[in-house]
């Protein structure tokens, strides 16, 4: 254990505060690095793997966090999700995530981006709420596929997505969407039985409308250059 939330010093939403004796920090990319008696000397027989996750003295823990402003430590993703975009800025996708579907109009999202230029996220509607707007706004449409497909749904959508996240950085903020026809599906195993996305499964499923969205940037680029030339 390295952190805790007591009687005493609580607050929901973070793992409480470092357990006396322990030692925490946040290096550079995010990562949670702790150091104490109670922290592990080591892999049993495993030299290559302890002096990795040891490095520097600092247990490496794979999470991603913060502290907040009370020293309370606070968990926002597993450097293994982390995205590094092709100009070197970290993106913590999950925080952005759950950002984007708090807007009544999105059920579900999966932040891209990395080794991209800019983040993109992949877009599951609340299609019920979809269509009444559809029809509200004298959209046709024959179905959800349609629907998706449609360039002002995307761009209602993509202003629902700007909404949702005016205070992250530049870096972070969602340059373009994907809307999916579908939700995520446990049989297609692109979710966990208990409801968490599968990152690599969805992105590898979607990886042609991926690469259509960005092949499309980078051909306004050269268009964009071409013209100013």
């Amino acid at each position: 254990m390295l952190a805790v939330n007591t009687f005493e010093a609580l607050r929901l939403g973070t793992v409480g505060k470092p357990v006396p004796g322990v030692e925490i920090r946040i290096a550079e990319d995010g990562e949670i690095l702790a150091r104490g008696p109670n922290v592990m000397k080591g892999y049993y027989k495993r030299e290559a793997e302890t002096r990795e996750i040891l490095e520097g003295g600092w247990f490496h823990t794979g999470d991603i966090g913060r502290f907040d402003a009370d020293g309370f430590l606070v968990i926002t993703d597993r450097k293994k999700d982390l995205l590094v975009t092709s100009g070197g800025k970290n993106i913590a996708p999950q925080p952005i995530e759950n950002l984007l579907k708090t807007s009544p109009y999105i059920a579900n999202a999966v932040v891209i981006g990395d080794r991209r230029r800019f983040a993109a996220a992949l877009i599951v509607p609340h299609f019920d709420k979809l269509q009444d707007l559809a029809r509200a706004r004298g959209i046709a449409f024959g179905s959800i596929e349609e629907l998706a497909r449609e360039p002002r749904i995307v761009e209602f959508l993509k202003a629902e997505v700007d909404k949702a996240t005016p205070q992250l950085a530049s870096y972070e903020r969602i340059k373009k969407i994907v809307v999916l026809p579908r939700d995520f599906d446990i049989e297609k195993g692109e979710m966990t039985p208990s409801l968490k996305v599968r990152r690599a499964q969805v992105t590898a499923e979607y990886q042609a409308a991926i690469e259509a969205l960005y092949d499309e940037d980078a051909e306004n680029g050269r268009n964009e250059g071409g013209a100013g030339a």
